[in-house]
């Protein structure tokens, strides 16, 4: 059985920080694209916000321009886990996030940030920043 748990989340102030993880199990993720979405509070699954994504070799990353400079992505395909640091927290990144998988290459045409575009999903994983 696919499985992509995500774990990490909790409570901050404005301007901490969390490493948020993704763990991946039932198949190998080694050669897929894998991303990060976000649902904030009131949102529709199908208005999942693009947060990032990175390639299956994690030389290639994409990011949304809300997040940029203060968030980071990464893998360890060694542990089949992706990685998502987000440093800088605002109020307004408070939401669940979600990683995904895609086994297809990193297209950064602007397709990876389509939740369309994957094909695997996790639970999610709370993140709720306070003023």
């Amino acid at each position: 059985q696919v499985q992509l748990v995500e774990s990490g989340g909790g409570l901050v102030q404005t301007g901490g920080s969390l490493r948020l993880s993704c763990a991946a199990s039932g198949r190998t993720f080694s050669t897929d694209a894998m991303g990060w979405f976000r649902q904030a509070p009131g949102k529709e699954r199908e208005e999942r916000e693009f947060v990032a994504a990175i390639s299956w070799t994690g030389s290639s990353t994409y990011y949304a321009d809300s997040v940029k400079g203060r968030f980071t992505i990464s893998r360890d395909n060694a542990k089949n886990t992706v990685y998502l640091q987000v440093n800088s927290l605002k109020p307004e990144d408070t939401a669940v996030y979600y990683c995904a998988a895609a086994p297809r290459m990193l297209d950064v045409s602007g397709r990876c940030s389509s939740p369309g575009w994957y094909d695997y999903w996790g639970q999610g994983t709370q993140v709720t920043v306070s003023s």
